[in-house]
């Protein structure tokens, strides 16, 4: 059996090179039980090894001079090549764990075999174990892997279920029984003139955005190719930096609403600033606002195929001095435009979008590096928020403490912060280009202290609130003057609900 290679896919096959690999990763970290933690671990591996794989975890790719890319299913797969079982050294340190990611993230999958691979990690620090897990971005997204991976575990601690995500059955579009010639020739028409359409729309509608930008100077909505040239936009070397990031998702949900923005654009303004800290530490301080890309899912709700169905959006942040209340009032404001922008497109032209904008941003950074083109990078890096589970799961009986993205960099694009909520917490995988983006470590402790600023700016926003609160009380009791009995002793009437009302709201702003 096979199948065409979908355009999205197929340009991270095309893309690829050693110095670039174009897979995502995932950091599992799980708690050890206090005796019997050899068997535990034994068992996962080898039930790892007896499973059998299912498509897309089936595929090779197909190269023809006279017929699309295709996906070939190969059968006999010899999962031994796929999965590794490694022991960190006695006495190994959370960064000894990184440096090892750091290895293991770095080579391309091999093109000959199913692209996905699995390392079991022990003798990790405070009694736990790692999954570190590899598949390539032609035949997952973010969504569609982490589904696959979070699908694979338990909800109960007693569940003795162990089932890889490679063997997995996802969901795909239902096949169909063979039709006419005729109905094959219509459909293929069909197909050209919504193709069309979308490149008209997509064509018109960027054509629109270049001419009001010459007319009025005014930059809103999405920037791509304006981003200033930043360490972040320099040559990709094989070598790979990775940190990771927790924080509370709780508190970072109350940050955003208190500016009236979303959790997504509290991950956007931390990582923006802590960027912005990071190369200031690296001697190499920016002072124009720096793009974010943030990949954007077109997703039907319920779909969990295993392919790549994304857009993107490029958004300008905050100014070198920013405060971080301004930072992220910018990041809101810019986040609504490019995505009303996007929004703005049909689903097949945003889909083209995407194709293009990735695309060209490779391209970009080919023609910067031989001086060719003195345009803007596409942008300074990639901030995707990928949603995970809200309640705690198991492997084996084993909780799973952690789960970090480690996703992958192109050209011209060397910094990637993948996030996903997991049991009450955010969990941040960092990975760049380690030549120029060393100690990233460093990058993850800044956008932390900047965390706890932003909470704090949204704290004084509450305690500046009260104030305003109470003294609209009053105004708000003012239709109790309607009854008569209570008019002599309006004042004291009002004021009192008035002060009880701030008194319940302060704490609840302030919190924030």
């Amino acid at each position: 059996m096979s199948k065409t290679i979908p355009p999205l896919d197929l340009m991270f096959l095309l893309t690829e090179t050693a110095d670039s690999p174009k897979h995502v990763s995932a950091l599992m970290t799980f708690e050890l039980p206090g005796s019997g933690a050899t068997k535990v671990v034994r068992e996962i591996v080898e039930a790892y090894g007896a499973a059998k794989p299912v498509a897309p975890f089936t595929y090779v790719a197909e190269y023809s001079l006279t017929g699309l890319p295709r996906w070939k299913t190969v059968d006999g797969i010899e999962l031994d090549r796929n999965l590794h079982h490694v022991s960190l050294p006695a006495g190994a340190t959370h960064d000894d764990l990184l440096r090892l990611i750091q290895t293991l993230h770095e080579p391309t999958l091999d093109r000959n075999r199913p692209a996905f691979d699995v390392f079991f990690i022990e003798g990790l620090p405070g009694n736990t174990f790692a999954l570190f897990v590899k598949i390539h971005h032609a035949i997952v997204d973010g969504i569609s892997a982490i589904n696959l991976l979070l699908t694979s575990l338990n909800a109960d601690a007693k569940a003795t279920r162990i089932e890889p995500f490679f063997a997995i059955e996802s969901s795909a579009p239902r096949s169909k029984p063979p039709r006419p010639l005729v109905e094959r020739a219509l459909a293929l028409r069909d197909g050209a003139l919504k193709q069309g359409n979308a490149i008209a729309n997509l064509y018109v509608g960027m054509l629109k955005k270049g001419i009001g930008r010459l007319m009025s100077g005014i930059k809103t909505g999405n920037q791509l190719f304006q981003a200033p040239r930043t360490p972040m936009n320099g040559a990709i070397q094989m070598s790979r930096s990775i940190a990771t990031l927790s924080l509370p998702l709780a508190e970072m949900r109350a940050t955003g609403k208190a500016f009236g923005g979303t959790l997504n654009d509290v991950a956007v303004t931390v990582v923006d600033a802590g960027v912005h800290r990071y190369l200031a530490g690296l001697g190499k301080p920016v002072e124009q606002p720096l793009v974010a890309m943030c990949p954007v899912s077109l997703r039907e709700p319920g779909d969990k195929e295993a392919t790549t169905k994304a857009s993107a959006i490029f958004v300008a942040l905050g100014e070198a001095g920013d405060s971080m209340g301004e930072r992220m009032q910018r990041v809101v404001k810019g986040i609504v435009a490019a995505k009303a922008e996007l929004k703005s497109l049909s689903k097949d032209s945003a889909m083209l979008y995407g194709i293009a904008a990735f695309g060209l941003a490779e391209a970009e950074a080919q023609l910067s590096q031989r001086r060719v083109t003195t345009a803007g990078p596409a942008a300074n890096f990639v901030v995707s928020n990928v949603p995970g589970s809200a309640t705690p799961l198991y492997l084996n009986g084993l909780r799973m403490t952690g789960f970090f993205p480690v996703s992958t960099i192109g050209a011209g694009v060397g910094l990637n912060a993948t996030l996903s909520s997991y049991a009450g917490s955010m969990d941040f995988g960092f990975v760049g280009n380690g030549v120029a983006l060393p100690r990233l470590t460093e990058l993850a402790r800044h956008t932390r202290e900047a965390f706890e600023e932003l909470k704090a700016a949204a704290a004084a926003l509450g305690k500046a609130a009260a104030p305003a609160a109470a003294a609209a009380g009053p105004a708000e009791a003012a239709p109790r003057k309607r009854v008569p009995v209570a008019r002599k002793s309006a004042p004291s009437t009002k004021s009192a609900p008035a002060k009880k009302r701030a008194t319940r709201k302060t704490p609840a702003v302030a919190a924030k």
